[in-house]
């Protein structure tokens, strides 16, 4: 039996997967004997521990680590406080980095998966989301170099980074309406991808697949990602105050 720990937005994530709202019950319709579930507000430091240990504790150990939870800042807002930006550095990357450490022993020991949720806006920066960026480009750097860490050090833990796009959900498509031209990805086939790394153990997963190639024109073309990356904005509607 495989465990599993899905944070934030995770569990949703997943059930979306099958089109269907979140509901414990359905996860046993599915096969899984135990189910369980704490609320948890990623924005106070203590708590990404406090989840950990509630899954250590009702399960006994971790197969697998899902980070999917997120706090965004309005699409196209032009307020950068250092305020905004603290609370989104805990909640975005702080809170992913705390839950690792606490989780990584029991990883250990299962051999397990990290499966990290990120967005290409860690790869590739774009206008009107800069603390948001700064946030998941800490991630990408910070799980690159764990990966390199436990690599040298013989411990076998996967870490999957997974780089989506706009999900085709309202909050959303609401949160960027007039800022990007950018078509949404279908959420079932979004999970599936993440779903299918981390069963494989992948290094990286790329969603819609051309975002691979976005990334990959950051260090070979800059101007010409720059160009590609103006494409997808509407310049035309002034940011927020």
């Amino acid at each position: 039996m495989k465990v599993l720990l899905l944070t934030g937005l995770g569990a949703l994530f997943f059930a979306y997967y099958w089109d269907d709202n979140f509901d414990p019950g359905n996860c046993r319709k599915l096969g899984a004997p135990k189910v369980f579930y704490i609320a948890a507000d990623m924005a106070s430091p203590e708590v990404p521990e406090r989840v950990v240990q509630f899954a250590l504790d009702k399960l006994g150990g971790l197969d697998y680590l899902v980070l999917n939870h997120l706090g965004a800042a309005p699409a196209g807002t032009r307020v950068r406080s250092s305020q905004s930006t603290r609370w989104l550095m805990q909640v975005n990357f702080l809170s992913y980095v705390q839950l690792t450490s606490s989780a990584l022993p029991s990883l250990t020991d299962s051999k397990g998966s990290l499966v990290v949720v990120s967005s290409l806006l860690g790869r590739v920066p774009t206008s009107f989301s800069s603390p948001y960026s700064a946030a998941k480009f800490a991630l990408d750097s910070f799980f690159s170099s764990l990966r390199r860490e436990l690599d040298v050090q013989e411990v076998n833990v996967a870490i999957t980074m997974c780089v989506l796009g706009l999900r085709d959900r309202a909050s959303a498509a609401e949160g960027v309406r007039g800022i990007t031209r950018v078509k949404a990805a279908q959420g079932p086939k979004a999970a599936l991808a993440v779903i299918r790394g981390g069963a494989t153990r992948a290094s990286g997963v790329f969603y819609p697949w051309r975002f691979h190639l976005l990334c990959l024109l950051r260090s070979w073309m800059p101007h010409s990602r720059a160009w590609f990356v103006r494409q997808e904005l509407n310049i035309t509607t002034p940011p927020a105050a």
